[in-house]
């Protein structure tokens, strides 16, 4: 920058400004809950910028680069919220916004693997920022509420509201989506893994045997209707564990 010819103090203040907005953006992505997760490119990132601006202050959030705000509220429960920017832990509204929305977001990304499930999950969040607008919420109770629905959110296999048989998140997932039917859900799963092949989801032929093989076991259960067997296929496609 010298020989650019820049002076000392330009150099300086460019750097500061650089800390200083570098700091914002996270702050912002935190609070929004609107980043794309970057993890195999951001330590590179941090690595640059810690050696050449010196940008101490970015490690406040480092935290956040390996696990989401909901994951850190999972497993830490209130002391999660301790990690985060001064600017919004001590701002309880903004450290409210940031938590919904960065729960908003993890229902919105799940939501396709579980429809039924997730929309739960929203509706209880959208009661919990109204009694927190409305502040009929103590918030130290909001903020146990609040935490116990992330646990919800990425954990549903703690909660319990499944039978004992219901013991996978494939099986879940059929079960909340066909009307909490305990046998057919089952039975369905069994099907599913006894039919389906490697890559079926690329292979039409293996794709038509899966779908066959749910078409049959709904039609055991009097469920015939196309569009409930294109629904229920295209939720077993959701499935990470088929």
């Amino acid at each position: 920058m010298k020989e650019a010819g820049y002076t000392e103090k330009e150099i300086e203040q460019i750097k500061a400004d650089i800390k200083h907005f570098e700091n914002v953006r996270k702050e912002i992505q935190l609070a929004s809950g609107d980043y794309i997760d970057l993890k195999q490119y951001e330590p590179a990132m941090r690595h640059l910028i810690d050696s050449y601006i010196g940008a101490d202050e970015s490690r406040m959030l480092a935290n956040f680069d390996d696990m989401s705000l909901v994951e850190l509220l999972v497993e830490k429960g209130q002391e999660a919220l301790k990690d985060l920017p001064k600017s919004i832990r001590d701002n309880p509204d903004a450290m409210a916004e940031a938590i919904e929305n960065n729960l908003r977001k993890v229902i919105i990304e799940e939501s396709p693997a579980n429809p039924m499930y997730y929309e739960k999950m929203s509706v209880l969040l959208d009661e919990l920022i109204k009694l927190r607008k409305e502040a009929t919420l103590e918030y130290e109770k909001y903020l146990n509420e609040i935490i116990a629905l992330s646990g919800k959110v990425k954990k549903p296999n703690t909660t319990s509201d499944y039978p004992t048989s219901i013991n996978t998140n494939a099986k879940r997932a059929l079960f909340d989506n066909l009307g909490r039917n305990e046998a057919m859900a089952v039975k369905l799963d069994n099907k599913i893994l006894t039919t389906k092949k490697d890559g079926w989801r690329d292979n039409i032929q293996k794709s038509k045997a899966v779908r066959n093989a749910i078409t049959e076991v709904l039609k055991s259960y009097s469920i015939t209707d196309d569009n409930e067997i294109h629904r229920i296929f295209d939720l077993v496609k959701n499935q990470r564990e088929y």
